[in-house]
């Protein structure tokens, strides 16, 4: 799907079966059937979903209204930090009854339904998790005119979900493999030893105009909406804060970074090749 440039004012609904995600990338990471095992599942889990990634994938369809997370908490402290930082909000669901089954899907569909109804503003519903129960939900989104886009691990989706969907992105297509423990340790000493990036605001330039080229699959993006995107992945971020008066100097002052084309209207603008 490419959205279109006059419904970047509609709100984005994401909602995440969290632990759906979780339990297939640790069998994706330990092998089929290891998540599954009362031993790896009912306890601290290992922070392998990247928040950040898939909340910056959801802000280049329009500003996120709806941010909703499920799942059994006491399990996912490791991600509080990320979960803090992206805005989620968490819906609390415990088992029942001997099940490990919490009935996340059932509450999610249930509640993407309900907003839809009551919010006029949704345009785009993404739900996160790679179940056949959402099939059904699937059908409610559409038939209410909104676009409905699925985000799943590819090995375990199921086939017939991801077609009942407008677009269906793949996790492991969005985000880098998360490494081995030495890996990470090395990749985590690096990390220290690197100095700070030199110019915050062109990263911030670079990430917003990425996503933007990314989800409209051109890599000529309309400067219009490169400001909006910037706020969806940083709220704070003010142009005075790094030395520039208005975005429009930042702009001029960042040009080994973006190239401009100037229209009758409007400009466009796009990353210079490294």
């Amino acid at each position: 799907m490419t959205p279109n440039d006059n419904d970047d004012n509609r709100s984005v609904a994401l909602y995440w079966d969290f632990e759906n995600l979780g339990g297939r990338l640790v069998e994706a990471r330990y092998g089929e059937g290891a998540y599954a095992k009362p031993d790896n599942r009912f306890k601290a889990q290992e922070p392998l979903i990247d928040v950040q990634a898939l909340v910056e994938l959801a802000a280049s369809f329009g500003p996120v209204a709806i941010n909703r997370a499920y799942g059994n908490w006491q399990f996912f402290g490791r991600y509080r930090d990320a979960l803090l930082q992206s805005a989620v909000e968490l819906i609390q669901l415990f088992p029942p009854g001997a099940s490990a089954k919490n009935g996340a899907d059932i509450k999610l569909c249930l509640d993407a339904t309900e907003d839809i109804s009551r919010f006029a503003h949704i345009g785009t519903v993404i739900i996160i998790g790679g179940d056949s129960d959402f099939m059904p939900v699937a059908q409610k989104i559409k038939a209410a005119g909104r676009t409905l886009i699925g985000i799943g691990n590819r090995r375990n989706t199921n086939k017939h979900w991801a077609k009942s969907c407008h677009e269906f992105r793949y996790y492991d297509t969005l985000v880098e493999p998360e490494p081995g423990p030495q890996a990470q340790a090395a990749a985590e000493a690096r990390d220290a030893a690197a100095p700070p990036p030199a110019d915050p605001a062109a990263d911030m330039l670079r990430r917003a105009l990425r996503l933007l080229a990314e989800t409209r699959g051109e890599a000529w993006v309309n400067k219009a909406n490169v400001w909006p995107m910037i706020k969806r992945l940083d709220p704070t971020f003010d142009t005075k804060d790094h030395g520039y008066a208005s975005f429009t100097e930042m702009l001029k002052a960042l040009d080994t970074v973006v190239e401009v084309k100037k229209g009758e209207t409007d400009h466009l603008l796009r990353l210079r090749s490294s």
